[in-house]
């Protein structure tokens, strides 16, 4: 698993020590793309938003219990399992869904053990009394597009079995036939992917959880034309992080990033039976979520699909601030729609 260490400057770290700042007075910038990464023509990555790393335990809260396991030693893929409170008989012998994260971060920053990403799961599983999978996958820019695609389908693999995963939060409490891919962001992005290739492989899950999705697209939509003030995520910058992150990529209309562009598969093909979207109100990503929720519904896809839209919100406000009024009903949305029957 990927842990913090005191004596080496970990891929996660947010600003380098003042020695290797002041050793690089003179390095030269060559991506910036706010705020999350910038790099220099010297090879070094700056990541610009901490990520504070935190153990797996018993969260007294909510009675969660958490763990971590490592799933392929050679690449360092992991995950953290999350189990719910098991208090009587019955619980013992019941059998949860599975809702699988993946976390956001513009592909290049942030980690499954993060305390932002640790804190919300607990209160989800609390919540929705599911059994929780956060997987870490490897980051851009030392590891491009498609290695966290390919970490998350391996990942999903293992959970579902057929690596041969012997795990027994998976095997003993597990509903595997109540699978949720969710994410938020560009999470959000890699689980409609995970989706698509269920589709292709004729076998869909449960269901799909798009939180403020990373889509976007060559040409603008809707607000995407307007230069909103004191918001989080900049036009410029979505247009810089794709081809960052994804160097092999055909550009921004590349049906990864942009599901919705002609040519791309069609959504029909998406392998779940539901799908919840939310959005913000103020979120530079909004229109890109709208229009997958709209071009979904047109496709002939046979599933049941819902929108949701947090307005006068920003991008993964739900996250920032968990106990605000709109994050409460966010919250309450989602455990509706994964205990829906």
């Amino acid at each position: 698993m990927r842990q913090p260490s005191s004596s080496s400057f970990s891929p996660y770290t947010s600003i380098p020590p003042k020695s290797v700042m002041d050793t690089n007075a003179g390095d030269e910038i060559v991506v910036e793309i706010l705020p999350t990464i910038r790099t220099y023509r010297s090879g070094r990555v700056e990541r610009l938003q901490p990520t504070d790393f935190v153990p797996a335990s018993l969260d007294p809260p909510t009675a969660v219990l958490s763990k971590d396991l490592n799933i392929n030693p050679f690449t360092l893929l992991s995950a953290r399992l999350y189990l719910p409170t098991l208090s009587t008989a019955a619980d013992n012998s019941r059998k949860f869904p599975v809702f699988v994260f993946f976390h956001g971060g513009g592909f290049c920053i942030g980690s499954a053990f993060s305390s932002i990403y640790h804190s919300y799961l607990n209160s989800l599983v609390s919540r929705a009394q599911v059994i929780a999978v956060s997987v870490d996958f490897r980051l851009a820019p030392e590891n491009p597009l498609p290695a966290a695609y390919d970490d998350s389908w391996e990942a999903l693999q293992w959970i579902s079995g057929a690596s041969g995963n012997s795990e027994p939060w998976l095997t003993e409490a597990a509903d595997l036939d109540k699978i949720f891919l969710a994410g938020d962001s560009t999470g959000a992005n890699i689980a409609h992917n995970m989706a698509v290739r269920f589709g292709q492989n004729k076998s869909p899950v449960e269901g799909l959880v798009l939180m403020h999705p990373y889509f976007w697209g060559k040409e603008r939509i809707g607000s995407e034309r307007e230069e909103k003030e004191g918001v989080m995520l900049k036009s410029k910058d979505a247009d810089a992080l794709w081809p960052f992150v994804c160097p092999g990529t055909s550009g921004l209309d590349d049906p990864r990033v942009n599901p919705t562009a002609e040519g791309g598969l069609s959504l029909a093909a998406l392998g779940c039976r539901r799908v919840l979207v939310s959005v913000a109100g103020r979120d530079l990503l909004r229109e890109r979520g709208r229009l997958y929720f709209e071009k979904l519904k047109q496709s002939g896809w046979e599933g049941e699909a819902e929108f949701w839209e947090a307005e006068g919100e920003d991008h993964v406000f739900f996250l920032l601030n968990p106990g605000g009024e709109k994050a409460v009903e966010f919250m309450d949305r989602l455990v509706t729609f994964l205990n829906k029957k």
